[in-house]
């Protein structure tokens, strides 16, 4: 037979697009539409509806950039359509490539109800099936012109992501609003040829079926009259019967398939912008649940439920009854699907209490899944804390995106810091946005990397971001693919019913220790340092709050601010989306981030004032507080009492060719004519921290242009030029008072202004540096270098609950790949007896790398580090940044691992000062200096027991003694929503005293139930 193979395939493609698709709406007659434009943002659905409309025609341009436009549609269904299916075609200028990333409404009907969304891929509203013709009919759609940021071609500056700076020119014309007849064979006509012609293009050119399918199609083309598709549908649907009930093979892949709609809580759009965003795609799939029986859809991020539930009420009716019957499945468990490799311990463990709380309280569910497709990398602390929220499964899709190396699997078990092991799944189809395609289905199967001992995997499936979900055409695939010849098997499921199967299907899956890091969005680090900053003062002030809080309210009698921390923690998590603390967002976004952060500091900073100040009582004694989990200046960690200075002097001598010598006792710095670092001497251990010919605190400047992903990449040849800034406008004693001496370096570089500071202070074991930084550069990326006389393959960073290694060397492809990393509070180098942190209080991007010496009397290793402090994208901000900034950082020569925990919390949280009667001892105390207290707080549920949080911090076993200063009268291990497990450690009282063994990083909640008051 003659290969006429591309000869049907291209007849199927141009008869599909130019006849049988346009026939899908055969006859139609045009809506009246009247428009009313709200004035700035979003107003009430009643007030949209009620306010005076104007008319407006197709053809119109409407919609300025972020605008909101109320349009009022009517009609009247022709009385010759009776007995057939009638669906209003509403179409506000769409473009069907960008789904999620455009114009988008929510219908409305008369009295407000919410009826479905609008988007690229989803543009109709069902009158009725039949209709009995002479109908009346009204909606009323709120359609928001938000413009498109990315644009085509991506990635490039734009002025529209900010009301400020977007202007007021429409965005969109009206293209179609139309009562229209809906042809449902033409339809299953479409979906028929769809699948099979998918199908087709993805087996290969010598298999059978390929052919079978083939003449089949064929065959049904020959069958429809190109001018009476309507009529012909039937007869050309029937010549494909048979190909479409060959039944899939035994070993087929199978796919379970989860209707989703991967929202970002804010991106390329506003938070208010989120909310509406997913009220509109919570209708369609409310909707579309309605009408598909078999569908199943999950959605993630407690924080849309809630915003839904306040602010939509109407559609989150809906979903509690979607819910509550099983259909609509609240996934993940987390308050928003959050970065994960920056959020500190505490604010990690919170995003699931939350989360699970949320949807315990409001839907009676408790998630076995952690469900975060979109999330750039994964701590290696997060398995313990998956399991100690009481999951044990996690999803992700991102990993697919490493640019380096393949990830050597798709479902195996991940082994955090503590040796907790999560079963996990990256599916295969490469997409959490799946359209249900031939190609896609092909992809996951033949991409499945566990094939011969495992063959099942997830697709999410649904447009994204406001593209309105999963749609009738993906429901109608998916069923024509449940049981078909050549295709993956795929069966609508919740994720957990996957998961269980799964894990029952492959139960000793491939083990993956460490971090999942992605080789890709490494500049998600350090864009936006504004928004990073403000995040980490916010979980220090939490945690402040707390401790002073709680130990305010067992100690004094004060009232514990339960709502007020409810509250801001919940802002706090949601700025932790995976598009706002990565500084992946438009500038509105990080803008309102920083006025939101202000306000969370200053209402903090109340709480803590008044609660030190309800501990102090009255008095003229100046007292120092300590809210670190460590001692220092004699006072105890969670204590109030009188601060004792130790050492001996600071002194401050001019150097010998310009600079200064510091020397308190314990380290002698020496700062040159540039105002460099180019000595610290540990004077105890007799050692040179800083490389021979080197210098330190040295600022670097690099161009930053990546490839594309601009505020979210950079790119390795970044490294390739480098400035050093090292003329200096002055370098002067800024002040020496006995207790400190400081140094003052002012530099001036392209558009911008740097001012360091070098802090020697009385006793200290480390120096203290800031960097204020007037930052006007475009396009640039700027580091602070550490060039350390050390020899060492690996080095430490901080993450939650303990920390990891990294090596220094780049032996192979994936450590090559690590050329920028994520670090807590601290970084930690060391030889067997003796090592330096590097500490910071708002940074977490660095880099670690090493070279060999070989100069005569400098022959050795330097270990650079080097902290990355700001950068300069242009998209989605083109101003990304620019302004003042200050940093804080501190090297801290001759710490062991447990100096690097210690001064690492110190320079995040430092003394306060408060006058007051006199000591207050710590709510809770804790012997061991390995074990770290992360949280003193009371039990969420007003019970007023005391939750203790800790976990070891140094990566080896300890015993923690811990000592209440209160009368307890019970002791429980608990998760992390304060409820008693079976499973954690034994806590034993010891009189007053209550003991745990604890394995290296081990985390445990303790709940103390306090007696009789």
């Amino acid at each position: 037979m003659h290969d006429d193979r591309a000869l049907t395939e291209a007849r199927l493609a141009r008869v599909l697009a130019e006849r049988i698709r346009p026939a899908l709406y055969p006859v139609s007659v045009p809506l009246e539409v009247s428009a009313w434009v709200a004035p700035g943002e979003p107003v009430p659905v009643a007030e949209g509806i009620a306010a005076p409309h104007s008319p407006v025609a197709v053809g119109d341009a409407w919609g300025a950039p972020w605008g909101t436009t109320w349009f009022k549609v009517t009609g009247e269904v022709p009385r010759e359509w009776a007995g057939r299916t009638v669906e209003a075609v509403l179409d506000l200028g769409f473009d069907e490539r960008q789904p999620g990333f455009q114009c988008e409404a929510l219908v409305h009907t008369p009295d407000g109800a919410p009826v479905k969304g609008l988007s690229p891929r989803n543009q109709w509203v069902r009158v009725g099936a039949p209709v009995r013709g002479g109908e009346r009919v009204e909606w009323h759609l709120e359609a928001a012109s938000n413009p498109e940021i990315m644009g085509d071609p991506p990635f490039r500056p734009t002025p529209l992501g900010d009301p400020e700076t977007a202007g007021d020119a429409p965005l969109y014309r009206l293209a179609r609003m139309d009562l229209a007849v809906f042809d449902q064979e033409v339809w299953e006509l479409i979906q028929d040829l769809e699948v099979l012609g998918e199908l087709m293009a993805e087996l290969p050119v010598e298999a059978g079926r390929r052919w079978e399918i083939l003449r089949a199609v064929g065959r049904a083309l020959d069958a429809v009259d190109l001018q009476d598709v309507g009529g012909t549908a039937t007869a050309a649907r029937e010549r494909l019967r048979e190909v479409l009930a060959v039944p899939a093979g035994a070993s087929a892949h199978r796919i379970s398939a989860v209707g989703h709609a991967h929202i970002d809580s804010a991106w390329l759009w506003p938070l208010r912008e989120t909310v509406r965003k997913v009220a509109r795609t919570a209708s369609n799939m409310t909707a579309l649940l309605a009408d598909e029986p078999e569908f199943v859809f999950a959605m993630s991020q407690a924080q849309q439920y809630a915003w839904l539930k306040e602010h939509r009420p109407a559609v989150y009716a809906k979903v509690k009854e979607a819910v509550a019957a099983g259909r609509f499945v609240p996934a993940g468990g987390m308050w928003v699907e959050s970065d994960t490799n920056m959020p500190g311990s505490e604010a990690m463990a919170r995003q699931f209490v939350h989360g699970r709380r949320f949807f315990l309280e409001e839907f009676g569910v408790e998630n076995d899944e952690v469900w975060l497709p979109d999330t750039f990398g994964f701590a290696a602390g997060l398995p313990q804390i998956i399991k100690a929220a009481g999951a044990r499964w996690l999803l992700t899709q991102k990993i697919s995106w490493s640019r380096t190396n393949s990830f050597p699997h798709h479902t195996f078990r991940w082994e955090g810091i503590d040796g907790t092991r999560i079963f996990t799944h990256f599916p295969p189809v490469d997409t959490y946005n799946c359209e249900m395609s031939g190609a896609q289905l092909a992809h996951a199967a033949r991409n499945f990397k566990e094939k011969g001992v495992a063959r099942r995997s997830l697709a999410p499936t649904g447009w994204g971001d406001g593209g309105g979900g999963t749609t009738r055409e993906m429901v109608a695939k998916a069923r024509r693919v449940r049981d078909l010849d050549g295709s993956p098997v795929v069966v609508w499921e919740k994720p957990a019913d996957f998961f269980a199967a799964a894990e029952a299907e492959y139960p000793e899956a491939p083990v993956w220790v460490g971090e999942l890091y992605l080789e890709l969005h490494r500049g998600t680090l350090t864009s936006q340092a504004r928004t990073k900053r403000g995040n980490r003062r916010s979980e220090q002030l939490l945690r402040e709050a707390e401790l002073w809080s709680a130990t305010a309210a067992v100690t004094a009698g004060r009232p514990y601010p339960y709502a007020a921390l409810d509250r801001l923690w919940k802002t706090v998590l949601l700025h932790q989306f995976h598009d706002i603390l990565p500084g992946s967002s438009i500038a509105w976004v990080h803008r309102e981030a920083a006025r939101t952060y202000a306000a969370v500091a200053a209402e903090l900073e109340e709480i803590v004032a008044g609660a030190l100040a309800a501990l102090a009582g009255d008095g003229e004694r100046e007292l120092t507080a300590n809210a670190a989990p460590h001692a220092r200046s004699r006072v105890a960690a969670g204590g109030l009492a009188e601060a004792v200075s130790e050492g001996g002097p600071v002194t401050a001598e001019p150097r010998e060719g310009g600079g200064f010598v510091l020397v308190n006792g314990v380290l002698r710095v020496e700062v040159d004519g540039r105002g460099l670092l180019v000595s610290v001497y540990d004077l105890a251990a007799g050692r040179e921290c800083v490389a021979p010919g080197g210098a330190a605190n040295l600022l670097q400047l690099h161009p930053d242009f990546p490839n594309m992903w601009d505020a979210w990449d950079v790119d390795a040849f970044y490294r390739n030029t480098v400035t050093e800034l090292t003329d200096a406008d002055e370098v002067v004693l800024a002040a020496s008072t006995g207790e400190a001496v400081t140094v003052r370096v002012t530099r001036r570089f392209g558009a911008s202004r740097a001012v360091q500071t070098v802090t020697l202070a009385r006793g200290a074991g480390r120096v203290d540096l800031t960097a204020e930084v007037d930052w006007h550069e475009t396009e640039k990326f700027l580091k602070a270098a550490f060039p350390l006389d050390l020899h060492t393959d690996r080095y430490a960073a901080e993450t939650q609950f303990g920390h990891l290694y990294r090596p220094t060397h780049t032996n192979t492809s994936w450590e090559a790949a690590k050329f920028e990393a994520c670090a807590h509070r601290f970084v930690h180098l060391a030889e067997p007896d003796w090592g330096v942190a590097l500490v910071n209080d708002a940074t977490y991007g660095h880099d670690v790398t090493r070279a060999v010496r070989e100069a005569p009397g400098e022959a050795g290793t330097t270990t650079t580090v080097r902290l990355s402090l700001l950068r300069a994208p242009r998209f989605p901000d083109p101003e990304t940044d620019h302004g003042v900034h200050r940093f804080g950082y501190a090297l801290v020569p001759g710490a062991d691992i447990g100096g690097a925990v210690r001064e690492g919390h110190r320079i995040n949280l430092p003394e306060r000062r408060v006058t007051g009667a006199g000591p207050v001892a710590p709510l809770v105390s804790v012997a061991e200096e390995s074990v770290v207290v992360t949280a003193v707080k009371l039990a969420d549920d007003g019970s007023g027991d005391v939750v203790v949080r800790l976990h070891e911090a140094h990566g080896a076993r300890a015993t923690a003694t811990l000592t209440p200063s209160f009368e307890v009268s019970g002791v429980a291990v608990t998760d992390l929503l304060e409820r008693p497990v079976a499973d954690g450690p034994r806590a034993v009282r010891d009189g007053a005293a209550v003991r745990l063994a604890l394995r290296p990083f081990q985390l445990v909640t303790l709940r103390l139930t306090r007696a009789a008051r």
